[in-house]
């Protein structure tokens, strides 16, 4: 018996110093540091979104549509006169509804004729000719204009040269507070993204040949990306 014992304390002792001996090995996990980078690159933009439509009243359904198509019909002629592609003009939104107003005799709403609307999306890529896009689609009908915003064709380069920003102010603003605390940046431990357009900053501009054009302000477009990088803390 007192020599089983003997060897159970034996074994005890020996784990127990593996154990010790295995844990003075561990390297123990370096300290680390998570910033977030931004990067802006600022652009001409090369393609407009305008977004119009026509609304027509009738006395009937079938009128308030027909009126409303022969409306839309004369707007897309127009814009395809002034260089718009087929391919550049859609359709997002085509509603007809009744008019209630007042009460009958007996406390009922009723129709007072019908509102047709039908909005179209169109993509201008000559923004040089913006204006004279605006001033074709008011002439034959257009009398709803819901927006007209500015982007870029391309975005690829905007936004790849955004995201090489991004990374560059993560690592001098880490290495900013690294150093500031007495210490040295470490190498990269993980990159999470982020990004996007900010909205165009007005910029008014205006050819000679546009005068008595709708003038249109084409601004610049922001593109921005951000990047939380996980840096190392060098011992």
């Amino acid at each position: 018996m007192r020599i089983l014992q003997a060897a159970l304390i034996a074994s005890l002792l020996s784990a127990t110093a593996l154990t010790s001996a295995y844990a003075q090995t561990q390297t123990p996990p370096a300290p680390q540091i998570t910033v977030t980078g931004e990067g802006v690159i600022d652009g001409i933009p090369d393609i407009a979104t305008l977004s119009l439509g026509v609304t027509t009243t009738g006395d009937t359904a079938a009128a308030a549509m027909a009126a409303n198509t022969e409306g839309l019909n004369a707007v897309m002629a127009r814009l395809k006169a002034a260089g718009v592609a087929d391919r550049d003009m859609q359709t997002t939104n085509l509603s007809i509804n009744p008019n209630w107003t007042g009460y009958d005799s007996g406390q009922r709403q009723r129709i007072d004729g019908y509102t047709a609307s039908n909005q179209l999306t169109v993509r201008i890529r000559d923004l040089a000719g913006l204006g004279q896009v605006l001033d074709a689609a008011i002439q034959d009908g257009a009398n709803t204009l819901n927006g007209l915003s500015f982007g870029l064709s391309e975005p690829r380069p905007a936004m790849d040269a955004a995201r090489k920003a991004a990374v560059e102010d993560a690592r001098a603003r880490a290495t900013l507070l690294v150093e500031a605390a007495g210490a040295t940046l470490g190498p990269i431990v993980s990159i999470a993204e982020g990004g996007g357009y900010m909205p165009p900053q007005p910029m008014f501009r205006q050819s000679a040949d546009a005068a008595g054009a709708v003038p249109v302000a084409a601004g610049e477009v922001a593109t921005t990306a951000s990047v939380t990088v996980v840096f190392e803390i060098a011992q």
